[in-house]
């Protein structure tokens, strides 16, 4: 019979690989605090630049608004009133220069049947810059007119059509007359 004794307080362990990996990860997570501080103040330091450059936009746009302001002011005064409506209308008027007459004649004359008269065409500028024209027109019967209406509906060049008003035929008008209004796609 064998007795075993073991003389030491504690016995003997395998501890060296469970110490090693504890060191690495101590290290490890050692190293990615530093990192992370590192991230940290950095960030800080830029969102601090960041906040001083908005605080910087800040002041710039209260002064152009301050400078917006007093110019308005002094716009709309009295005596100017007369240069804001003359400034108006020209810019209204070059608008309606800007569009092309020889572009919508040989587009309306794609679509024109051959017993509609032309009467009147006045183009107008929607506030989308579209080009919107009321046609008056003429015709011996109603059917013309009708199939202009069809072809303006069905061209590329011309949108939704709407028939304002129509006349009948009188003792001074042989013609049937309608107000047509089309939108156009001629843009600026």
């Amino acid at each position: 019979m064998k007795i075993h004794i073991n003389l030491s307080s504690e016995p003997f362990r395998r501890d060296r690989p469970f110490v090693v990996a504890t060191v690495a990860l101590g290290s490890l997570l050692t190293m990615t605090l530093f990192a992370l501080t590192y991230l940290a103040i950095a960030g800080r330091d830029e969102a601090l630049d960041a906040r001083q450059e908005v605080q910087k936009a800040r002041g710039q746009l209260e002064a152009l608004t301050k400078i917006q302001g007093a110019l308005q002011q002094q716009l709309y005064q009295p005596q100017n009133a007369e240069v804001i409506e003359r400034s108006v209308f020209l810019n209204k008027l070059l608008l309606r220069k800007g569009i092309s007459w020889t572009r919508i004649f040989a587009d309306l004359e794609k679509v024109l049947p051959n017993k509609v008269r032309i009467i009147q065409v006045r183009p107008a500028i929607t506030t989308s810059n579209d080009v919107y024209l009321e046609m008056d027109v003429a015709s011996q019967s109603s059917e013309p007119v009708i199939d202009m209406l069809m072809r303006l509906e069905g061209s590329e060049q011309f949108g939704a059509t709407h028939v304002a008003t129509w006349l009948p035929p009188s003792q001074t008008e042989p013609m049937y007359r309608y107000r047509i209004n089309v939108n156009y796609a001629q843009k600026f």
